[in-house]
Parts: C-alpha cells; sequence; structure tokens
C-alpha cells in the first residue's frame, strides 16, 4: 500500500516500520462521561476515579 491511515499515540510503531506522518486528518482524545444522575449521587467516586486516571497519565493534580 501506498498510504494508511492510522491512531498514532507515541509514533513508535511508524518509526520501527520506516514510516512517517504526512497529514493529520482528525485530532481526537479520550473522553470520560458520567451521566447526570450518577454524578450528583457519586461524585465523590468518579471524582476519585478522575484523579487515578490523572495521575497514571502523568498529570499533576491541582
Amino acid at each position: 500500500s501506498d498510504v494508511i491511515v492510522d491512531i498514532v499515540e507515541t509514533g513508535k510503531t511508524l518509526k520501527e516500520n520506516d514510516l512517517k506522518v504526512i497529514n493529520t486528518i482528525f485530532p481526537i482524545s479520550a473522553r470520560l462521561i458520567a451521566n447526570k444522575s450518577s454524578y450528583k449521587f457519586k461524585d465523590a467516586r468518579i471524582n476519585e476515579l478522575v484523579l487515578r486516571l490523572s495521575q497514571s497519565m502523568g498529570e499533576k493534580d491541582d
């Protein structure tokens, strides 16, 4: 194939296969979504999950 479309996180696989990004089609990101009822009654648990996810990604808590 002359070109491929792929979701790239780190670019490691691209480098390993001597490929390069020639165009970004669309930037994407992961989202955590809670319904209003769950967030109203379980906000502490959800906020703890968000904190743990942020910390595991190396983000600082504010």
